[in-house]
């Protein structure tokens, strides 16, 4: 009985193992993969090193605001030489965001700029929120917004604060020189 219950569990944790290193393409993966690669910029932004005057915010953007820690950035920039591995990386990046467990949430153009915003998790609570912008002329970038206690509706008050923010080019340099 022993040995049938040792072998049970140890045929169980095996199993286990092998599910969980499926071989499929995770936005996780494409990061750890391209954060060094060429013509790629990669870098980890903490919300608070982005200076926003929240003096003005309602309870519920305050609330929005202090449920993300950081931001992964990772982004390619396109030139005349490399148009067709822009489309081939940009493809790959649709790719993955076109799995099923990525929600989308709002979709917009901004001055011929594409951006979508999708996360992952329920209606009530996103584990992980991805915005996904692209430009023909500037090539793409991915952020994927990190946190606690964050929900779909929370992101989109977010990304409204943000957007009419005056947000300090210098403390975004590194990015903005890059796509230049």
């Amino acid at each position: 009985m022993q040995r049938t219950i040792k072998y049970f569990l140890l045929s169980l944790f095996t199993t286990v193992i092998l599910v969980s290193c499926g071989n499929g393409e995770s936005l996780q993966r494409y990061y750890v993969d391209h954060q060094e690669a060429k013509n790629f910029i990669s870098q980890d932004l903490p919300l608070s090193m982005i200076e926003i005057d929240k003096s003005q915010f309602t309870e519920a953007q305050k609330e929005a605001y202090e449920s993300v820690n950081k931001l992964n950035f990772l982004g390619y920039k396109v030139n005349d030489n490399n148009v067709e591995e822009y489309n081939a990386e940009l493809a790959k990046v649709k790719t993955i965001l076109s799995n099923s467990k990525y929600n989308d949430l709002m979709q917009f153009s901004d001055r011929g700029n594409k951006i979508s915003v999708k996360y992952i998790g329920t209606d009530d609570e996103a584990d992980e929120v991805i915005l996904f912008g692209s430009s023909k002329e500037t090539g793409f970038g991915v952020v994927r917004v990190l946190g606690n206690d964050m929900s779909p509706d929370k992101m989109v008050t977010l990304i409204e604060v943000l957007q009419k923010a005056n947000i300090q080019s210098d403390q975004i340099e590194n990015v903005m020189n890059f796509f230049k």
